[in-house]
């Protein structure tokens, strides 16, 4: 990684069915487009606080169901009782979950979590590498709708009552269920981490020669880097 940049991306293409195995797990390399096909589930506060907080037992066999899970908001409407159909799923940001996701991957076998903005390199560090999990991000906005065509069953809805659609934990079985980008790979290297550097070395030279005063933001700020991002 550290002698990575963003020019050496292969971006290939993976279509792969849950469980993932470690060996295509470790296929998986940054800037990768990943599509999915087979079962995965839902997950945001409401399930974890259930899960980790209230001490409650899963509603599902999640390691024997997955390895896959999804951070984010479906919409959903009920065509008939217990009938769903998803038309659009919004991811959420993951960094929000840093709390319960160790708990979910070591107590659960979570191998794969699917979101939005990634975690720290430091959070990669010390759980992804260590697991030889990979985090894939959604691509863009707006494309939500896209997201939606993929799912092509919701197999089981659970906590629904207690938590509301956006919480409750949906168990989807999806197909060519994409794009995702690989932004953490099994050895916890982050592709926005790596683009951010880059970026900040380009901007160094922009920001050199302007006075002290104009680098800081209410006199907090003495980096260019933070200033910038």
């Amino acid at each position: 990684m550290a002698d990575m940049s963003s020019s050496d991306l292969a971006m290939d293409e993976h279509r792969l069915e849950t469980p993932f195995s470690a060996e295509a797990l470790a296929r998986l390399k940054l800037g990768d487009i990943v599509r999915i096909d087979g079962v995965i589930f839902t997950g945001r506060i409401g399930v974890y606080k259930k899960l980790f907080d209230e001490g409650a037992e899963p509603p599902v066999d999640i390691e024997s169901l997955t390895n896959v899970t999804f951070h984010c908001s479906p919409a959903v409407s009920e065509k008939g009782p217990g009938e769903w159909e998803i038309s659009a799923v919004t991811a959420t940001a993951s960094f929000r979950f840093d709390k319960h996701l160790p708990l979910l991957m070591d107590q659960y076998g979570v191998r794969c979590v699917i979101g939005k903005g990634g975690m720290s390199s430091e959070f990669y560090r010390n759980h992804f590498k260590r697991l030889g999990a990979v985090f894939l991000n959604t691509v863009g906005y707006g494309i939500g709708a896209q997201y939606g065509r993929g799912v092509e069953k919701v197999e089981a809805v659970h906590w629904l009552e207690e938590l509301g659609i956006a919480q409750a934990m949906w168990v989807l079985r999806v197909k060519n269920f994409g794009p995702f980008l690989v932004e953490c790979d099994t050895d916890g290297n982050s592709l926005y981490q790596m683009t951010q550097k880059e970026t900040n070395e380009e901007l160094k030279g922009l920001y050199e020669d302007l006075p002290s005063p104009i680098l800081k933001r209410m006199g907090e700020m003495h980096n260019p880097e933070d200033e910038v991002f």
